[in-house]
């Protein structure tokens, strides 16, 4: 068991620090018309994540049709996506123990980042103030490979100057879960996003909250926080 505080908290954003409802289901039906178009066959949507698929797609249409059409269509799905991010963004709102949670963190010395598979327009839409309120911010654009690499957490690491044994990643989905273990990292889930507490468990957290103040509270009691830290009732 953990006995020295953590002296970095990786958080992701959709669902851990925000509500943002981007219908993915949405998401990947109107990609597959788009694909329906470059391949000229008919195209379900299967089970990989959409960025994920995009790549697939587009390494179908380069087989098929050449490296020109692949970028085009490689464009159009990233505008496509986009476009529903920010069309989500306006809609969604942080989580009411956000801003304070961040900057106390911050105050009582520990790091803080955010990684997130989403654009920054649409981060920053919701959080405009982000920037002041952790040490570093890496959406999907600043990667060249997104979570559940393990290069997106590191690479916050290692701006941050923390080693992945004393950090603690944070989401709301067992992909981040999967991501700090793959980096090294202590995990932590939250169910305040649309993952099942039971679905979360299931994938082998080191911790399990009801929401970022709830494990706030469990990290506080544990002492593993800065000692100067007061988080989880704010």
């Amino acid at each position: 068991m953990r006995s020295t505080p953590f002296q970095a908290l990786i958080f992701d954003f959709d669902g851990t620090l925000a509500a943002l409802t981007i219908d993915f289901a949405l998401m990947k039906q109107r990609l597959a018309a788009l694909a329906e178009v470059f391949l000229e066959e008919s195209i379900s949507p299967d089970g990989l994540p959409a960025l994920e698929w995009v790549e697939q797609l587009a390494a179908t249409v380069m087989s098929r049709h050449g490296r020109e059409l692949s970028l085009e269509f490689h464009t159009r799905c990233r505008f496509l996506i986009m476009d529903m991010e920010i069309k989500a963004a306006s809609q969604g709102s942080l989580f009411p123990t956000t801003r304070s949670m961040l900057t106390r963190l911050r105050g009582c010395g520990a790091r803080t980042a955010v990684i997130t598979r989403n654009c920054t327009p649409a981060v920053t839409a919701v959080f405009p103030d982000i920037a002041q309120r952790v040490d570093c911010l890496l959406p999907r654009e600043s990667v060249v490979r997104v979570k559940p690499d393990p290069e997106h957490l590191l690479t916050a690491l290692e701006r941050l100057a923390v080693p992945p044994e004393a950090a603690l990643m944070i989401g709301d989905h067992p992909m981040d879960v999967l991501t700090g273990r793959r980096a090294g990292t202590a995990t932590a889930a939250v169910a305040s996003g649309r993952t099942l507490p039971e679905e979360l468990h299931a994938s082998g957290p080191d911790f399990l909250a009801r929401d970022c103040a709830g494990l706030m509270a469990l990290l506080e009691d544990r002492n593993l926080l800065p000692q100067t830290c007061a988080v989880a009732g704010h």
